[in-house]
């Protein structure tokens, strides 16, 4: 298989971030989509939607029928409670691979994610850096990679995308606490000096990386791939960058990380803050990883840089919130990563600001 793009391709978490973008590109290039999801997924041409769990594996039978390749980009969130998270990530990893091989399906793409690394020190973190998972969602994650694993020594062509956070039409999550604030017109606080480099990556990119991947020789699609920005500031400068944007002369302002990671650690534990204690300890250090592989062997060339995905996604979120109907904002309680996070205090403490 060289440089062509599979003709059918299931799509698992086809109605989620990822899934919708990726869906659309495959339909402006011409393939056919069976798109599996639990919700609805809007009917166009081209597209047969399939409703089901994806441990589910009549359902996913039905859906996998006829396709050229899977792309299995459902997951947990690590807002979910623990044993959904193992359930989902874990359970529902093997269900889809199983399935995959019963249909014959010539290639499975897994999305995975650098969560399986941890906190490592080592940056930028490669490929082979040992898995250290801190908490139930990394270690669901790396989990899941080693079924993945398995699959592959048994001869599946499973290629397997790491991706760092991303970024770009449609997400919310915790950056929606980011821009409500600066659209607000208050200052946003960062734990220390905000002076760490953490790497995102644009949505755009990553469905970049996934094309990629699907169209790459046999030999280069059996590997495991970071997928992050090339290009990335400080946090203090990337969100900077989205309080410029509001107009307001706002500005990023320093908190004693101490004090305030004791406090966030907390308030996650009585469940009245979002930010769970993965998020805190990686605001501390930087994080990034090595894409170079992905370069060398796929010819991945991202295109947006933290900046550039995290003013997209702003520009996103002002048309849609301009668009929204009254009392329509703010549904759906952080269930997917469409859904803007609950602030709990934090959406208090904002006053200070």
């Amino acid at each position: 298989m060289t440089n062509v793009l599979p003709a059918r391709v299931a799509v698992t978490g086809a109605a989620g971030v990822l899934g919708t973008h990726l869906v659309d590109r495959l339909l402006r290039e011409g393939r056919h989509v069976h798109a599996f999801d639990r919700r609805p997924v809007r009917a166009k041409p081209g597209l047969m939607s399939f409703g089901g769990d994806i441990r589910d594996p009549e359902a996913l039978a039905e859906a996998f029928g006829g396709v050229d390749a899977v792309v299995h980009c459902a997951s947990a969130l690590p807002s979910y409670p623990t044993a959904d998270i193992r359930s989902i990530i874990v359970e529902g990893t093997t269900t889809v691979l199983t399935a995959a091989r019963a249909a014959a399906v010539p290639r499975v793409v897994h999305i995975s994610s650098t969560a399986v690394y941890g906190l490592p020190r080592l940056v930028p973190t490669p490929e082979d850096h040992p898995h250290e998972p801190v908490d139930p969602y990394s270690s669901a994650k790396a989990a899941a990679e080693q079924v993945a694993e398995r699959f592959r020594a048994e001869g599946m062509c499973l290629p397997v995308l790491r991706p760092k956070t991303f970024l770009g039409p449609g997400r919310m999550g915790l950056f929606d606490m980011l821009f409500q604030w600066a659209e607000e017109g208050r200052h946003f606080p960062v734990l220390g000096r905000g002076d760490v480099r953490i790497q995102m990556l644009a949505l755009d990119d990553l469905v970049d990386a996934v094309v990629a991947v699907l169209c790459a020789p046999d030999e280069v699609a059996r590997d495991t791939y970071n997928i992050g920005a090339a290009e990335f500031g400080t946090l203090r400068e990337d969100f900077q960058a989205v309080l410029d944007a509001a107009g307001h002369g706002k500005r990023v302002v320093s908190m004693p990380s101490g004090p305030a990671v004791a406090a966030l650690r907390t308030l996650e534990r009585t469940r009245l803050s979002p930010v769970y204690g993965r998020l805190v300890s990686k605001l501390l250090a930087d994080s990034y990883v090595s894409v170079d592989k992905a370069r060398e062997k796929l010819g991945f060339r991202p295109r947006m840089s933290n900046r550039d995905a995290i003013l997209q996604t702003y520009d996103w979120w002002r048309a849609q919130r301009a668009a929204a109907t009254p009392g329509s904002a703010g549904k759906g309680g952080g269930q997917t990563s469409r859904d803007p996070w609950r602030q709990g205090v934090l959406g208090l403490v904002k006053v200070f600001f």
